[in-house]
């Protein structure tokens, strides 16, 4: 009898220790980070949506405001400087902006060349690869936009050289700074959902900067330089606009509330964006036109990328009203008091609407106003913060232009001579002619 009674004794022990491993090896699994189907499908379609914004988006919006002797130049330069950042991302890039190690400012090379990073590595939800393409792209958009500004009339040997140092000094470590766990600012608590002070503020600063050094092109600003074609302008507009939305929305990183919030942002303050600059320029006494209509919906979705999961709906609808009309009297006003010759606006508009958005976001993310910020949210607190990255970033992003535009002037030549800018750079510098 003692015998049967031990037995049950082991055998329930031994069966509780078998569910206890059982149990155990369950939570080991579940700490393991794994990745999510849904998350995985939204992030690789959010990374071909950014990925369009580049080409054809940018490229057909950039393209069709420049003169038709230069519209495949501006494309070529586009293109050719997207695919440059894309190679020099895997190199090191990547390590730089996310790679382990490093400090405050820049992280370490230990992923160089994507050390490490194999299909079965994981970041948050999603395959390691699926985060390398998407934060590639974005390296790649932002050097594309400062191009904007120095069109038709710097050379493509010069873009190349510009783009390897200026994206090696200046976006790879202000992108670490901002979005990287151990970054400065991230430390400090600024808000940048998807790139107000990374791609914009960056972007929109290096090209007054450049443009500035590289000089106004052969007649600017008393010859007529309209747009070959608005057509072409309009169709990048949309593109870009669609593009958007994995630029913002696919910020979440997952498929979830956020990118919800982030979408529904993304419609409403550039749609407020765009009304809102044909309404100021009736109201300057000019007629509401497509151009304005398209450089409405850019600086709405400017503003609204640092604010795409940081605002409430209302808060985006109004943030994107004031870029517009600040960007407005940028373009209008200020280009020519101050006689500089930014070619496609890339200053005006992102520059300019990259700052209102950064500043903005630390007053539309208040709970007060609508927006997702903790009941302890502090509009005082964090404009201070986010005035203090928008700072820095024009600071970093003034000292690495001027650097970079130097060595390609000084490899290169940055110019082309007056007689290819007066033939067009697309029959100088590349042989071929976009119309026949």
């Amino acid at each position: 009898m003692n015998r049967k009674i031990f037995a049950k004794v082991s055998g329930g022990i031994a069966a509780t220790i078998a569910s206890l491993a059982v149990s155990t090896a369950a939570f080991a699994q579940d700490a393991t980070p794994t990745i999510d189907k849904g998350d995985t499908a939204w992030m690789l379609t959010s990374t071909l949506l950014v990925f369009l914004m580049i080409l054809p988006g940018l490229a057909l919006f950039y393209g069709g405001l420049t003169r038709s002797k230069n519209m495949l130049s501006t494309m070529t330069q586009i293109g050719a400087a997207a695919a440059l950042a894309m190679l020099i991302w895997v190199m090191y890039g990547y390590s730089m902006a996310f790679g382990e190690g490093g400090n405050a400012f820049v992280a370490g090379f230990g992923k160089a060349f994507l050390a490490g990073v194999t299909p079965d590595s994981v970041s948050g939800t999603i395959p390691e690869y699926v985060f390398v393409c998407f934060q590639m792209t974005f390296a790649a958009i932002t050097i594309a936009l400062v191009l904007g500004s120095t069109v038709e009339r710097i050379k493509f040997s010069a873009v190349m050289v510009f783009a390897i140092v200026w994206l090696t000094i200046v976006y790879f470590p202000i992108a670490h700074m901002v979005w990287a766990p151990t970054g400065y600012f991230f430390g400090l608590g600024a808000l940048d959902y998807a790139g107000g002070t990374v791609v914009h503020i960056n972007a929109g600063v290096s090209a007054l900067v450049a443009a500035i050094i590289l000089g106004k092109r052969k007649g600017f600003p008393t010859e007529p330089m309209m747009p070959h074609s608005l057509t072409l302008t309009f169709v990048g507009t949309g593109l870009l606009w669609v593009g958007w939305f994995g630029f913002n929305a696919g910020s979440a990183l997952s498929a979830n509330g956020a990118a919800s919030l982030a979408m529904i942002n993304t419609f409403v303050a550039t749609a407020s964006g765009g009304l809102s600059w044909m309404l100021v320029e009736r109201l300057a006494g000019h007629k509401g036109s497509a151009l304005g209509f398209c450089s409405g919906v850019v600086a709405g979705l400017v503003a609204v990328t640092p604010a795409a999961g940081n605002s409430g709906p209302f808060g985006a609808i109004v943030l994107g009203a004031v870029a517009s009309v600040v960007c407005f009297f940028a373009v209008s006003k200020l280009k020519p008091m101050f006689g500089y010759d930014d070619a496609l606006d890339a200053f005006g508009v992102h520059g300019v609407g990259g700052i209102v958005g950064a500043i903005g976001t630390g007053i539309v993310c208040a709970p007060s106003l609508g927006g997702p910020g903790k009941a302890d949210f502090a509009i005082g607190h964090q404009l201070v913060i986010q005035i203090e990255a928008t700072l820095a970033t024009i600071v970093l992003s003034t000292i690495g232009t001027v650097i970079a535009i130097f060595i390609a002037k000084a490899v290169t030549g940055l110019r082309v001579t007056p007689e290819i800018e007066a033939d067009g750079l697309d029959i100088g510098e590349h042989g071929e002619r976009a119309y026949n």
